[in-house]
């Protein structure tokens, strides 16, 4: 699940996120299902399914391991995933005698969703703390300039005066609200997936409980029932983003309209300029957030086609959920540091008239 080139170099440089992109490479991905191996492992001996000498070799190995990146490459693209090419080469390393406690009991989906939730985890921190910092330049907006007159506006026309502060704080309630909703969405999204072939876990025996609570304790995740084709969680997390994309895009068409030539309620320091009109100043930042606001919700309508799993696992539905969340998960990281930097740089006018 690779998103670095999300929309080309030009486009990432209009709407991406470093720091969001570098959960989704190639690399990330890999040292994530390489910690998943790992601790399965550790949980495996300390519940008494392989050998503690085992488990010390194959986190050695995880820890050591150098990826051919044609024969890793190679391998998805013949079986659709990464992990059982993997898993040979973790086989190799360990040998013989150790190879067979590789990977004991599990598949590649809970290789491959473990590491997804392994780095979605950073991904929440990240966008939480630049809600938490949006929040705070708007308060410190409101605290600046809420006294100012403005003049409302209901259905594009001018409606009753209210002030700056009633303006902001049309923006600042639901960021709030997407914080608490965070907090309620968190336990049931950050939780490893070990269900085995199947989903039963039945290949652990009566050590299969144990082994998933060792797992999640290793990790720093909680513990869950198998949820290979019960994908809820994720597409609810698809969903909040969505919200918190769409308050984002409503900052940024108000900022838009009140930046208006004909309005001019609201200056931006550092808009944008125009090749033939250098008179005009462009709402470039806010009209990102609108545009970041309508891909994210129409990315949110494909994700949720991915939660029709037939039967105990789809190919085409978990490959559609990969091609589509990391880039929700950027767009939306980036449009949050874009709309702190726009609520920084803008500063209301008061209008002669405006407060009625």
């Amino acid at each position: 699940m690779s998103a670095t080139e999300w929309g080309g170099p030009l486009l990432q440089a209009l709407m991406g996120d470093a720091a969001a992109a570098a959960l989704f490479t190639r690399e990330a991905e890999l040292q994530a299902m390489l910690r998943v191996e790992a601790a399965l492992a550790t949980a495996e001996a300390e519940a008494g399914l392989v050998a503690p000498a085992a488990a010390a070799a194959i986190e050695a190995a995880c820890g050591a391991f150098r990826p051919d990146w044609p024969r890793l490459t190679a391998g998805l693209t013949q079986d659709g995933v990464m992990v059982p090419a993997l898993v040979r080469a973790l086989r190799a390393a360990v040998g013989p005698t150790v190879a067979p406690s590789v990977h004991k009991g599990a598949t590649s989906q809970d290789i491959i969703d473990t590491a997804l939730i392994l780095r979605l985890k950073p991904a929440l921190g990240l966008i939480e703390q630049r809600t938490r910092d949006l929040l705070a330049a708007l308060e410190e907006l409101a605290a600046r300039q809420g006294g100012l007159p403005l003049m409302a506006h209901t259905r594009m026309q001018a409606a009753l005066p209210f002030t700056v502060a009633d303006k902001v704080d049309t923006w600042r309630a639901p960021l709030r609200r997407h914080l608490q909703r965070l907090d309620e969405l968190r336990p049931r999204l950050l939780v490893v997936q070990l269900g085995g072939p199947v989903g039963t876990r039945a290949e652990l025996g009566s050590a299969a409980d144990a082994v998933a609570a060792g797992l999640a304790q290793r990790l720093d995740l909680a513990v869950a029932v198998p949820w290979h084709s019960a994908r809820d969680a994720i597409g609810e997390l698809a969903a909040w983003l969505s919200l918190l994309a769409g308050t984002l895009g409503k900052i940024g068409q108000d900022v838009a309209l009140l930046a208006q030539s004909e309005v001019g309620v609201v200056r931006v320091e550092g808009s944008g300029g125009s090749s033939a009109m250098p008179h005009k100043a462009n709402p470039v930042a806010a009209e990102l957030l609108v545009a970041a606001a309508r891909y994210v919700a129409g990315s949110l309508g494909t994700l949720h086609q991915a939660l029709v799993h037939e039967n105990e696992r789809s190919g085409a539905a978990w490959t559609l959920e990969w091609m589509v969340l990391p880039s929700m998960v950027i767009c939306v990281a980036g449009a949050l540091a874009r709309a702190g930097a726009l609520v920084t740089a803008m500063d209301f006018v008061a209008v002669e008239g405006s407060a009625g």
